[in-house]
């Protein structure tokens, strides 16, 4: 008589069991995937601005002359110009414009106080000019002259430059540059009484 062989395998009951695991576990996984995704961005795009201040001051040196970057606050993008020796100066891309992350915007939301030793009241950077001297609206500069040292549009030297960068969730990024030209990047949470940390 041939003997009956018998096949193993999953039963329906344990198929059932590990789909139900999977689904437990990435219901877990993903929001924890999307924060950390979000906070990368963040602190990449306050990186990038800290990163493009330092390379604005070594350009003024390099170059001679008087070097911004140009911040569009509501365009979300910077870049680096150059004056031309005219009063006032002519400013012209040095550089190729940098856009922020999707979430990611230039401002500070709730936070009240700068980083310590910095600004005396929190606020992005003196709006930039334009060639005929004029404000120009909804943006930031921050200025180098040709030694490397921040300057506000007239020439003087100013420790008021500072850019924000938030997600407007979580955290808020500021960039401070020191009367030296010593550029620090900080941290806060995004409450109205923020604890700074020097990244």
């Amino acid at each position: 008589m041939p003997s009956v062989t018998r096949q193993s395998g999953f039963t329906l009951l344990e198929t059932i069991f590990v789909v139900a695991m999977i689904c437990v576990i990435g219901a877990i996984a993903v929001p924890q995937l999307s924060n950390s995704i979000a906070y990368f961005r963040l602190s990449g795009d306050a990186r990038s601005v800290s990163n493009a201040i330092a390379l604005t001051k070594m350009r003024a040196a390099s170059n001679f002359a008087k070097t911004r970057l140009y911040v569009s606050l509501n365009g979300r993008w910077h870049r680096l110009e150059k004056a031309d020796s005219s009063t006032p100066p002519n400013w012209t891309a040095d550089s190729g414009t940098t856009y922020l992350s999707t979430n990611t915007n230039f401002g500070y939301g709730a936070v009240a106080t700068p980083p310590p030793s910095t600004q005396g009241t929190i606020g992005q950077a003196l709006p930039c000019k334009d060639n005929t001297g004029t404000d120009i609206a909804n943006t930031a500069c921050v200025i180098f002259n040709s030694r490397g040292v921040p300057i506000d549009s007239s020439g003087t030297s100013t420790t008021l430059h500072a850019v924000y960068v938030t997600d407007g969730a979580s955290s808020v990024y500021g960039v401070t540059i020191a009367a030296t030209g010593m550029v620090r990047l900080w941290q806060t949470r995004l409450l109205a009484t923020p604890q700074w940390t020097l990244q």
